[in-house]
């Protein structure tokens, strides 16, 4: 490989990684999907989400959580009254169970290549929010073509 070749390469990693840094999916942060996940996690669990629960699960400030509940609020994404509760809306809720999928199907690939499943959770929560759509389109087939074949783990 050539010194120009090298360089070209190099040249289109940083763009690469200057773009994955800039990507904004329809007005969300990766931080805000968190809160959406959080939230939609706990509804599922305890049939309700509280800021001091979404406080301690992402390890922020009750005044961080407030903050970003008012965002997620303004943006449509959830209905929170201070004191009365928090509910994800329609769009709060497509959102949530979107990056619910997304985690489920990198957590099952990452334990059918033998990662103990804990590590795998741990994994998939770091990726979920960075995959392009048809990545995890060709993951979500690959996973299901190994289920059907009988060859996961």
């Amino acid at each position: 490989m050539t010194r120009k070749d090298s360089d070209s390469k190099a040249s289109n990693r940083l763009e690469f990684i200057r773009d994955a840094h800039n990507v904004r999916k329809m007005g969300r942060t990766t931080r805000m999907e968190d809160y959406l996940e959080v939230i939609y996690e706990l509804i599922q669990h305890k049939g309700y989400a509280t800021t001091v629960d979404i406080s301690s699960y992402l390890n922020v400030s009750s005044p961080s959580v407030t903050k970003m509940l008012q965002r997620l609020n303004e943006s449509g994404h959830v209905n929170y009254e201070k004191y009365r509760g928090i509910t994800l809306t329609e769009s709060g809720m497509t959102v949530a169970k979107s990056i619910h999928h997304r985690h489920g199907i990198l957590a099952e690939f990452l334990k059918m290549i033998g990662v103990d499943e804990d590590t795998a959770n741990r994994d998939a929560e770091g990726i979920e929010h960075h995959l392009h759509p048809e990545t995890l389109k060709k993951l979500e087939e690959f996973v299901s073509r190994v289920k059907s074949q009988g060859l996961a783990r």
